[in-house]
């Protein structure tokens, strides 16, 4: 299933950019300096990529076209999903603001970046670990090759109208080249 491999694909990405967030977060605890630039890279990565692009199209399009084959959303893995989805978006917007307010000299705001970090990490970890071996093994059961086909076509057109044409990949390219930068 094509769907689910672009989906799992995004989802070893995401893994990527959560581990080089909690590599950032233990080196703020430990005191050693942190550009702010990796911070800003880290949450324009998670708001772009994994929210608006990746959920995108969950929500939009691979959610909506199993429910109407039979895979339940309330009491059942998608509205869990879906709950999931909205408590990342307030991590994202937590840690963003103590973020802000730790680079702008409030010592007191690394506390906030460590809980909305973990908190965040946590969550998309165990996040990822029930779509790739609970939602998508339920959806290899409900999709034929033509459902399959049109999702894939379906997250194309997602790609390209909630983050622009290129932006996928060159989202890629700026963890690939921040994960270089900070192993160095």
């Amino acid at each position: 299933m094509r769907s689910i491999e672009l989906l799992m694909n995004d989802h070893r990405v995401i893994e990527k950019a959560l581990q080089l967030l909690e590599n950032s977060v233990i080196k703020l605890q430990q005191g050693k300096n942190v550009d702010r630039k990796v911070f800003e890279t880290l949450i324009t990565f998670f708001k772009l990529f994994a929210d608006r692009c990746h959920h995108g199209k969950e929500e939009s399009a691979f959610f909506p076209t199993l429910e109407r084959l039979g895979i339940p959303k309330e009491g059942g893995p998608i509205g869990v999903m879906l709950y999931e989805h909205d408590m990342g978006r307030r991590y994202i917007k937590n840690l963003e603001d103590s973020i802000e307010k730790f680079y702008s000299g409030d010592a007191s705001a690394l506390q906030d970046i460590v809980e909305n970090a973990y908190g965040y990490i946590n969550l998309l970890r165990n996040h990822i670990f029930k779509e790739d071996n609970i939602l998508f093994q339920l959806a290899t059961q409900v999709l034929d090759y033509d459902t399959d086909r049109e999702l894939v076509e379906e997250f194309e057109r997602i790609e390209e109208e909630r983050i622009g044409h290129g932006k996928h990949e060159e989202l890629i390219r700026s963890i690939n080249d921040l994960e270089s930068i900070l192993i160095r």
